[in-house]
């Protein structure tokens, strides 16, 4: 009787909501799948920073859901208490004029954090986080890495994931795949600086989150406007990519500083307020054809992330699930 052959081995670089669901697919699938991540926590941009008495979630801001796949993952989601509507009070500055936003869209966020769906996922994924991979090599039809942390990686693998923003995936695979090395530098990213600004008293702004065009500053709102949230009354405020693109190597004074007198100009004092400031490297862009992920099959090297698939968290999902599809098919394939 023959036995059945062992489902391969698969390493994932990078937790964010994209390798993520590659991980959860994969190991649904049968896979075994080790996840490599460089932060403390998992999530990626669908992030949250917390202080004292206070939080405020500083990457992504909420998300929809339009394919039936994604909708089914996050009414798992919602059953499980981790993401819920938000219905915010929507404003549009545009030509210097205050308008009321018009959209009918379903907003989503996480609770009682933007990062809580990620860290659902997380909880049956084998992650080993403060792990930089500054090193990939294919030897005997084996994928192996190396971190900047612990050095080299004794455990080798048949499939590697790099679920990771397109510049970092070059810098890794120009030395071991050059194919990839023209789509990456296709993406043009660009950053986002963000300042938090934790205010001692509730402020009474028209808006519970506006779009603000022709600015510094392209989005603001209050996070406690979102389900599930708690503590000191928090606004969130995003440079636009262009600006903060431009002033990426600006210092964190200057940019707090800069960002906070859009705000003021546009009605949300901060003076008084504990401000916190982030600097996203690469925060936006995408390719300009949907690919959905990338899986070369002879070398077995794969990436997924939302720059391949639209840019937004629900092509970031459906890219790493995707490619854990296209990879359950290679496996097979190859057997």
């Amino acid at each position: 009787m023959n036995e059945l052959k062992p489902k391969p081995s698969v390493a994932i670089i990078g937790a964010g909501l994209a390798g993520l669901s590659c991980a959860d697919r994969l190991q649904t699938l049968g896979f075994q799948v080790q996840v490599y991540e460089k932060s403390r926590g998992p999530s990626g941009r669908m992030s949250t920073r917390h202080g004292e008495g206070w939080s405020a979630d500083h990457g992504a801001q909420y998300f929809t859901a339009r394919d039936p796949v994604f909708i089914e993952a996050l009414n798992t989601w919602i059953k499980a208490g981790v993401a819920a509507d938000w219905n915010p009070r929507l404003s549009v500055y545009e030509g210097e004029q205050w308008r009321e936003g018009n959209s009918s869209e379903h907003r989503y966020v996480g609770i009682p954090a933007m990062n809580s769906p990620g860290q659902f996922l997380a909880k049956t994924i084998s992650i080993k986080f403060n792990q930089t991979i500054d090193k990939i090599y294919q030897q005997g039809g084996k994928w192996f890495l190396r971190s900047l942390e612990n050095g080299d990686v004794t455990q080798s693998f048949d499939y590697l994931v790099l679920a990771i923003p397109a510049p970092q995936s070059f810098a890794l695979t120009k030395l071991v795949d050059h194919s990839i090395e023209v789509i990456c530098s296709s993406v043009n990213m660009q950053g986002c600086w963000t300042a938090m600004a934790r205010l001692s008293e509730k402020v009474d702004m028209p808006f519970d989150a506006a779009f603000i065009n022709g600015e510094i500053i392209s989005w603001i709102s209050r996070n406690n406007s979102k389900p599930g949230r708690t503590g000191h009354e928090t606004w969130t405020i995003h440079a636009n990519p262009q600006w903060s693109q431009q002033w990426i190597e600006l210092d964190k004074e200057e940019s707090s500083k800069r960002i906070l007198e859009s705000a003021k100009k546009l009605g949300l004092n901060c003076q008084n307020a504990e401000i916190s400031i982030h600097r996203w490297r690469y925060a936006s862009g995408a390719i300009t054809t949907e690919m959905g992920f990338i899986l070369n099959e002879n070398n077995k090297l794969s990436l997924c992330g939302d720059w391949l698939n639209g840019g937004r968290v629900e092509g970031a999902w459906l890219s790493g699930y995707k490619l854990a599809n296209a990879i359950n098919i290679s496996a097979e394939t190859n057997l």
